[in-house]
């Protein structure tokens, strides 16, 4: 059974999400220690906490319970603190949400292309950790597949524009000339590179890079920019213009106390895309200095092209439907499997017989080719009524017309209709 806790921009505050976006050892591999618990995925951005599970039908509640003591464990955050701030998908629910997220329609700015890169990592570091599924892995390659296929098909991509571009969207009416701008850029990840080609776009030359863990020069060096150590970025962010920052960092980078040992006593433009935040409240406190973060970003998010935000999720829809229903078939595999081997199995005893007998070698052929027109309809049958769901009916036939119990052992005990004690979507 897919299950997913899910706590993102649009359920839980900014400050909570930056607790939750830096853990202090991998979760997927706490969660799966728990009874019933087959694999876990945790997608961690700067927008959402999401874990995904594969659990045994009757373990659904007891995976939550895992994964909100995993969470504690790994983060700090208790479960009453994040209680009202997450919803449980289940069931079909799981994949039309993942392949929405992957796609970008559920991000801060609706289109964006960081997320499917960040649902890749995801899922390479649960098997990195010995997390995952087979289930899940069908799941988050579907996911991917999806999302390329929304962004190849669609309009959603084009138009959709990175946090780092609507951030200098919205400093654009503040900035007079781009080209006379002096930039400090704190990171050298993914959303530092995004940021540089952004800047290039709007006319910036002047921009030099500082990165707390000492990537500055490296990087530097590959985007042909400038760089700055750790003894000058008081006076290299003091004498900026524009200072972007986008940083792992736990702590803060960028605070009032160090621009002001740097020299600066007022104006200037702050661009905080860092989760948890790289600069610090009181940076806003310096006169005429303007300080544009991630909760800022999202609330001036412009909506969506609506064609093609209508074509992406119908895209989005069907390949759910599609994968649920392909789980489905495959729910049948254990009465199909143990169907095929019981009749090859007295097939197998019938030709040994025969040639004891003397039986010719087209004798056997002919055997052989009768067994399998026999399995093809009641195989054909079987997947069809477990794709509608009715996966139980052909495991009660198989028991009733041959004394064979194939259900695999998580179908014995089945749950509630719904199992969760949380804030729980069926």
């Amino acid at each position: 059974m897919l299950l997913c806790l899910t706590a993102s921009h649009k359920t839980a505050p900014f400050d909570l999400l930056e607790r939750l976006s830096a853990p202090g050892d991998p979760i997927s591999a706490r969660i799966v220690e728990a009874d019933g618990v087959n694999g876990a995925i945790v997608l961690a951005t700067c927008n959402r906490f999401e874990a995904y599970l594969d659990v045994a039908d009757s373990k659904a509640s007891g995976g939550i319970d895992a994964t909100l003591d995993a969470i504690e464990q790994g983060t700090g955050v208790s479960a009453d603190a994040l209680a009202d701030s997450y919803e449980v998908l289940s069931a079909g629910r799981v994949a039309e949400h993942l392949f929405s997220v992957a796609s970008g329609l559920e991000s801060v700015v609706i289109g964006e292309v960081e997320i499917a890169g960040q649902v890749r990592r995801a899922r390479d570091e649960a098997n990195e950790a010995g997390a995952t599924s087979p289930e899940l892995e069908r799941l988050f390659q579907r996911a991917t597949e999806t999302q390329k296929g929304v962004k190849n098909a669609t309009a959603i991509g084009r138009a959709g524009r990175s946090l780092v571009r609507l951030a200098l969207e919205l400093a654009d009416s503040r900035v007079s000339d781009w080209t006379a701008q002096r930039t400090l850029l704190v990171g050298t990840g993914a959303y530092a590179a995004a940021t540089v080609a952004a800047l290039r776009d709007q006319g910036v030359t002047d921009i030099t890079v500082h990165s707390p863990t000492g990537r500055g020069e490296r990087f530097a060096l590959k985007y042909d920019i400038d760089w700055v150590d750790d003894s000058g970025l008081a006076a290299a962010a003091a004498d900026a213009d524009l200072v972007v920052t986008c940083t792992s960092r736990e702590q803060p980078v960028i605070t009032a106390e160090l621009l002001r040992r740097g020299g600066r006593t007022s104006g200037g433009f702050v661009i905080d895309l860092g989760l948890p935040r790289n600069v610090a409240p009181d940076v806003a406190e310096i006169d005429s200095l303007t300080l544009l973060d991630l909760e800022t970003i999202r609330l001036h998010a412009p909506l969506e092209e609506l064609q093609a935000h209508d074509d992406a999720r119908r895209m989005v829809r069907d390949a759910a439907t599609k994968f649920g229903v392909v789980g489905r078939e495959q729910s049948a595999s254990p009465a199909i499997v143990a169907l095929r081997k019981h009749v090859f199995s007295l097939m197998e005893s019938e030709i040994a017989r025969g040639k004891g007998r003397g039986d010719t070698e087209r004798t056997e052929q002919a055997l052989r080719h009768m067994v399998g027109v026999l399995l093809h309809e009641p195989t054909s049958r079987a997947r069809d009524l477990a794709a509608s769901g009715r996966a139980d009916e052909v495991f009660d036939a198989l028991e009733t017309l041959f004394g064979i119990d194939a259900r695999p052992a998580a179908e014995v005990e089945r749950p509630e209709e719904c199992p969760f004690g949380h804030s729980a979507s069926a």
